[in-house]
């Protein structure tokens, strides 16, 4: 290799002009570059931030669906249908005369019998002193284990008690026959057929002294109901048949009252006791006045009360039949039904503890409404088009109006399965 020449070794001076021009050029350079860079960064910044744009409007969008398809979801399982029904109702103005029988099986009305015993007490005040002689009275069960056919007894029959006293029934009656092997029985007044204290007692057994020597001595019995009081002979306060009978008013009201009260609490469902459908027996010998100390006069008053406990779906469904011209025996009831007035026919000649039918009479102003099968209802319309709605509803009678909500409100059918569906009935009350 040649080595290089001197001259070629030695460094060219340059003019200021020379160096003044370089210079330039390198700024110009230099700035060129510098412009060529913020527009690289420029670009390479809007391309990231073009670029970041994307996911954020991707993930809004599935957001969105997401909510949309979250609604859908939740209106299906929230689906269902509302419908408010108004029954048919009739007001109507009664006064019809019917009949009834007791226990019947038959669809026409029919009654039970309910019948409970009692007694009230008074003390007053005594008036003038006089000699006084009173016979004993008592309650007695008759009972009629002879035969199955029943057994009339006349008023003061004869019986004779197991303390070798006599004493006498208060009214006539009627001892029912046995069923099966359970003798009749029935309830009655007795008094002493003597008056004063030794008549007084303790509960008794009695034999029928008119069968005496016949095979009905043996199988007619009875049996005092609590002790046989009252009897007394000797001076006492005596009461006036005014006070008396102002006495024996107020006890029987106190008495038909206390009875009534418990005669409400043994009705059965399904019956109704109308407020002038029971009925207290007394009779005025059921009414005894006893000396008592210091002038003062005890009364006491028996009595017992009669029921007519009338079964309510047969006798609303007479009523119907009665009074409404087209009425197909749809199943109805009677909200005001207790407002009706009873009037019982003939009660001056009813024995009420024999009673087996009763003649009535009902008036007043019930309303007469007509009961919906909701079941059958939700059966009908499961799965049905909505727009089906007003004839499947054409074909219920009972119905007076109604109002349908279907969820959500875009369905076009009702739900398949009958718990989503609810029926409000407003029955008047």
């Amino acid at each position: 290799m040649s080595k290089p020449l001197l001259q070629d070794m030695v460094r060219v001076k340059k003019s200021p002009t020379d160096i003044k021009n370089n210079k330039k050029q390198s700024v110009a350079r230099n700035t060129e570059s510098s412009s060529v860079r913020n527009d690289r960064i420029e670009k390479v910044y809007n391309q990231a931030k073009r670029s970041g744009r994307g996911p954020k409007y991707r993930i809004y969008f599935v957001a969105l669906i997401s909510i949309i398809f979250l609604l859908f979801a939740l209106s299906f399982l929230f689906s269902g249908a509302e419908i408010t029904l108004v029954p048919k109702v009739e007001d109507i103005s009664l006064n019809d005369n019917l009949s009834a029988a007791k226990n019947s099986n038959v669809s026409s009305p029919s009654f039970d019998l309910v019948v409970i015993s009692g007694e009230e007490n008074k003390l007053i005040k005594g008036g003038e002193i006089k000699n006084v002689a009173i016979a004993a009275t008592g309650t007695v069960v008759v009972y009629n284990s002879y035969s199955f056919s029943s057994q009339n007894l006349d008023i003061d029959t004869r019986l004779e008690g197991s303390n070798g006293k006599i004493y006498k029934t208060i009214k006539k009656i009627i001892v029912p026959g046995m069923k099966d092997s359970t003798p009749g029985s029935v309830e009655v007044g007795i008094y002493a057929t003597d008056t004063g204290g030794d008549y007084n007692s303790t509960p008794l057994d009695f034999k029928i002294f008119g069968f005496k020597g016949t095979p009905k001595y043996s199988k007619f019995y009875a049996r005092s109901k609590g002790e046989i009081t009252g009897g007394f002979e000797g001076k006492s306060s005596v009461v006036s048949s005014l006070e008396k009978t102002a006495v024996i008013s107020e006890l029987k009201t106190t008495l038909k009252t206390e009875l009534s009260g418990k005669i409400i609490n043994q009705i059965p469902s399904g019956f109704i006791l109308f407020k002038d459908a029971s009925f207290l027996s007394i009779d005025e010998k059921d009414a005894s006045f006893t000396p008592d100390k210091d002038d003062m006069i005890s009364v006491n008053l028996k009595g017992t009360l009669y029921g007519f406990l009338l079964d309510e779906k047969k006798l609303t469904t007479q009523i119907a039949k009665d009074a409404i011209d087209d009425y197909d025996g749809s199943e109805v009831y009677i909200p005001n039904i207790k407002d009706l007035t009873f009037l019982l026919s003939n009660k001056d000649n009813i024995s009420f503890a024999n009673v087996n039918s009763i003649d009535f009479a009902l008036s007043g102003n019930p309303k007469i409404v007509w009961k919906i099968d909701e079941k059958k209802l939700i059966s009908d319309i499961l799965g049905k088009k909505k727009s089906d709605f007003n004839k499947i509803l054409s074909q219920y009678k009972n119905i007076d109006t109604a109002q349908l909500s279907v969820r959500p409100f875009w369905k076009t059918s009702f739900p398949e399965e009958s718990k989503n569906i609810e029926v409000i009935i407003n029955y008047p009350k």
